[in-house]
């Protein structure tokens, strides 16, 4: 495979449809077996565009992953803690790489991206929850993050089992560079 020309910007809202596309490729590769089909098939991308485009205009902030060849390939979100039970103080909403582009430093760029934004707010730590059948439970413990809590959720009136995984100190793409150097 190509590598990849990855850079790491704000969304725009102009990339709704594209974070649309990717968010339900995500979701029907991710949960093919283990969310029900039917609501899988359900997801409308005219429904998801709109919640893209309020999510780039709301309260968080949304950056997007872009190869200089394929465009908008993967998106994250993210903003203050929901829950302050478990003192962290930022949270990743969502981070979805399209499935064609999975294993080329895309989840890892987004993720960078997203703790440079927690640190540029003066944010020190993070937790993002993840389906406890996902297999970006992998990626996120081989991201540094440590699984903090457990929860049963609702989705779509279907009980969900999430893990939280929790990075307590946040180290930006600068300061790695710096630390490999």
């Amino acid at each position: 495979m190509d590598d990849l020309a990855l850079s790491v910007r704000v969304a725009r809202p102009e990339d709704a449809a594209d974070l649309s596309r990717i968010y339900i490729e995500s979701w029907q590769d991710a949960y093919a077996g283990v969310i029900s089909h039917s609501l899988l098939a359900s997801m409308s991308p005219k429904k998801h565009v709109a919640r893209w485009q309020a999510a780039i205009k709301g309260p968080g902030t949304v950056l997007v992953a872009e190869d200089g060849q394929s465009g908008v390939i993967g998106l994250v979100s993210l903003g203050a803690a929901r829950d302050g039970a478990l003192g962290l103080e930022g949270e990743i909403y969502t981070l979805y790489v399209d499935p064609a582009f999975l294993g080329r430093g895309t989840g890892r760029a987004l993720m960078a991206g997203a703790f440079d934004s927690f640190k540029q707010r003066g944010l020190r730590s993070c937790l993002i929850w993840a389906h406890a059948k996902n297999n970006a439970c992998f990626f996120y413990e081989a991201m540094g993050g440590k699984r903090v809590a457990t929860r049963t959720t609702r989705l779509m009136g279907e009980l969900t089992p999430e893990i939280g995984f929790g990075w307590r100190q946040l180290v930006t793409q600068k300061q790695k560079r710096s630390l490999l150097s």
